[in-house]
């Protein structure tokens, strides 16, 4: 049977009805979307030594694939086993099927399961500049931020492998095609460029910053709890070299829900939907961390965000930092480093983007304007496309012109450094 899609128009022009109800409900900057990457993103940019070895794309049945308590577990079959036939990403020991939830905008809610799917049965804007901007136009989006699929989102997959001369080639042939392609001059300065690390070595993520930075990028991905990851804690000196880089050059520190590897959930046994429904819990403790660990009066011009985190929960947690500093800070471990209340290190350094949020938007107030992004996570299956317009306009109605132009454009164009259109400036069009 034929999959039922989402009628909508493929040739990046808004339908009449939504152009006359549009208004001048500004033009959407989404800080957190994201791209399938095409099958020859390595084996174009590697070594011919490591063509066998990175990152390459198989076609090959899907013997079994669960997602139980935070946990994707996927078993990839030979050639004439029985199973829905997938693309998967091969690299060393790693098989990673592409799946309906790396790209589900077009089908139904109904439609969206967790299954293996080919290049062919994914919507072409998940990979494909052109196709990409038509579907952005159809959704009221004038530029995007995308977070990478294949490596995750902070470069965990090249961080776990084993060959490290291989997954630094990895990260930095992924970056060179963010840059050079997928945010390239056919994008016209639309398509925001978003960078990877190596995270296993500070000195070489630092010099990985300065190198994306020499050309115009100012947005890396970084995990919202490295330990969770075998790495050290932001609480440590050993991201000195990396906060550094970031601070003197002005990237901001992009963090997604999951760039830990680890979903929140309650046990081994809970359906997906528990994971879905406090996966703000990592962004919570994250930036928990953060406040409480002195980095940011060590690093004044440091920025950081929280992907796909909402910001419904981010008062409370304010109000507790703040009581916690002044009441506990002599035995809190806290004293001699965090030098300001965590509310007042918040409103100077950390951005919360969110897609569908009424609750935090009724309490605005208790956050800050300059402080919340939007988001319209394309191609998920959380994503408001093609109606992130619609979205917006009906929970931001109660609020004033000019808060709903920051919130929507405007604090991105301000922290991402873009251009007064809200365009990247290296790609933007020359006038």
């Amino acid at each position: 049977m034929e999959t039922k899609r989402l009628t909508e128009p493929r040739q990046g022009k808004e339908p009449e009805e939504a152009k006359r109800s549009a208004g001048a409900f500004p033009r959407i900057i989404s800080v957190d979307d994201h791209t399938v990457e095409p099958p020859t993103v390595w084996r174009d940019r590697l070594p011919s030594k490591y063509h066998d070895t990175g990152p390459r794309i198989v076609r090959a049945p899907l013997k079994e694939m669960t997602f139980v308590g935070g946990k994707f577990a996927p078993t990839m079959g030979s050639p004439g086993d029985d199973g829905p036939i997938a693309d998967w990403w091969v690299y060393e020991d790693l098989r990673r099927p592409l799946t309906r939830l790396d790209t589900a905008v077009g089908y139904s809610r109904d439609e969206i399961r967790l299954e293996g799917i080919t290049y062919e049965q994914m919507r072409p804007g998940s990979y494909s500049v052109p196709e990409r901007l038509a579907d952005m136009d159809v959704n009221h989006v004038q530029s995007a931020l995308c977070f990478p699929t294949f490596p995750r989102f902070c470069g965990q997959t090249f961080t776990e492998a084993k060959d490290r001369e291989l997954g630094l080639l990895g990260v930095r042939a992924y970056n060179d095609w963010m840059v050079e392609e997928w945010c390239g001059p056919a994008a016209g300065g639309r398509l925001i460029p978003l960078t990877l690390v190596p995270l296993w070595d500070a000195e070489l993520a630092a010099e990985e910053v300065r190198r994306n930075a020499a050309r115009g990028v100012r947005a890396v991905c970084f995990s919202e709890i490295p330990p969770h990851l075998g790495l050290p804690s932001i609480h440590t000196d050993y991201w000195d070299p990396f906060l550094r880089a970031c601070d003197e050059t002005g990237t901001v520190i992009a963090m997604h829900i999951g760039s830990s590897s680890k979903m929140p959930s309650t046990s081994a046994d809970a359906p997906p939907a528990v994971g879905s429904t406090i996966t703000f819990a990592n962004c919570c403790f994250s930036m928990t961390d953060w406040l409480m660990s002195g980095t940011f009066d060590r690093f004044p011009d440091l920025k950081i965000m929280y992907a796909e985190g909402q910001i419904g929960w981010i008062p409370y947690i304010l109000e507790r930092a703040d009581v916690v500093w002044e009441e506990n800070r002599a035995w809190g471990g806290v004293a001699d480093k965090v030098l300001r209340p965590p509310s007042e290190l918040f409103a100077g350094h950390v951005h919360g983007c969110f897609f569908d949020d009424a609750f935090g938007l009724k309490n605005l107030d208790a956050i800050g304007v300059g402080n919340v992004l939007y988001e319209t996570d394309y191609p998920h299956s959380d994503s408001t496309w093609p109606k992130s317009r619609q979205v917006a306009e009906a929970q931001m109605s109660h609020l004033a012109p000019d808060v709903v132009e920051r919130i929507v454009r405007g604090n991105a164009i301000e922290l991402l450094g873009l251009t007064g259109e809200g365009l990247w400036g290296p790609s933007a069009p020359t006038r």
